[in-house]
């Protein structure tokens, strides 16, 4: 294949969902009968023929999202079919629409409206990151591993993921980068006990040896992703958190014996500032009956 094969085929892959999976409300679908070619147009296809999308990057579905959206199949039907390639064994695999198909199987459906296309291992992979892309579906460490599958499995560049999932190429840059942390740190992101923001932050203690008590102490105080960098800094600069003592300005002798004459003639503790022959004189008494003495001495009583 020519490189200007290769990036008209890549244009086309960049259109999006919209031209691949029109609305079609399924109370308005033909009968199965009536469905049979590809064409664009939907057909009826029993779910049980359908097998679940080997490229799927997302891990866990939300269970009660999921009976919400089988409660609206229920009694709405499925408003937008789901995409699907057929297999040489006579079933189909599915390529978007995952969560429509499971509702509808937990809605107790025969049949789902799909749309029949057929499509390369990469055109399908990347129908599936776009769609979930799209639907923020993924979690941030499933979209950190579904950009480094398409570079990994299809050797795309940044760019041209940013390009087809409509993000810059710093955010795919940035969630690839998820994949540098402990595989502990990873967990906690997969849970939601860290955002990406938190994530991220955490990347600057990238092989510091304590990148992960970091973590547990970020989720254990529910530290703010502002609260994490400034925490992250003071691990990594611990020397601009200690203020240095100021040293104590040198004393005049003169003056440092004036102050022990004084403490010995008033028996109290005197403290002379003095700054180029100005200043002033700081005698401290413990006692009402020590400030007493101390007014009749300097009132010559």
């Amino acid at each position: 294949m020519t490189i200007a094969a290769t990036d008209t085929k890549r244009r086309a892959l960049g259109k999006g969902l919209d031209s691949l999976l029109p609305r079609v409300h399924a109370a308005a679908a033909p009968a199965p009968s009536a469905m049979e070619g590809e064409g664009g147009k939907p057909r009826e296809i029993p779910v049980e023929q359908i097998d679940r999308n080997p490229f799927q990057t997302r891990m866990h579905v939300d269970e009660e999202q999921l009976a919400e959206l089988a409660a609206s199949i229920t009694a709405n039907g499925v408003v937008q079919p789901i995409l699907v390639r057929p297999q040489a064994n006579g079933r189909f695999q599915l390529i978007a629409g995952e969560r429509r198909w499971l509702a509808s199987k937990l809605a107790g459906k025969e049949t789902i409206p799909a749309i029949l296309r057929q499509v390369s291992d990469e055109q399908a992979m990347e129908i599936t990151i776009v769609e979930n892309l799209q639907r923020a579906d993924l979690n941030p460490m499933e979209q950190a591993r579904a950009f480094e599958r398409l570079s990994r499995e299809f050797n795309m560049t940044q760019d041209q993921m940013a390009q087809r999932t409509g993000k810059d190429r710093v955010t795919v840059a940035n969630f690839m980068r998820l994949l540098k942390l402990p595989e502990s740190v990873q967990m906690r992101v997969e849970k939601g006990e860290l955002s990406f923001g938190h994530a991220k932050a955490l990347l600057g203690l990238n092989h510091h040896p304590d990148l992960e008590k970091a973590a547990a102490r970020v989720v254990a105080l529910s530290l703010s992703v502002r609260q994490t960098e400034s925490y992250v800094q003071g691990l990594l600069y611990p020397e601009r958190n200690k203020k240095e003592p100021k040293p104590e300005p040198p004393v005049d002798p003169n003056v440092k014996e004036v102050e022990e004459q004084l403490q010995r003639a008033l028996g109290l503790k005197v403290h002379i500032e003095d700054k180029n022959g100005k200043g002033k004189v700081i005698i401290e008494y413990a006692r009402l009956e020590d400030f007493d003495t101390l007014l009749e001495q300097l009132a010559g009583k």
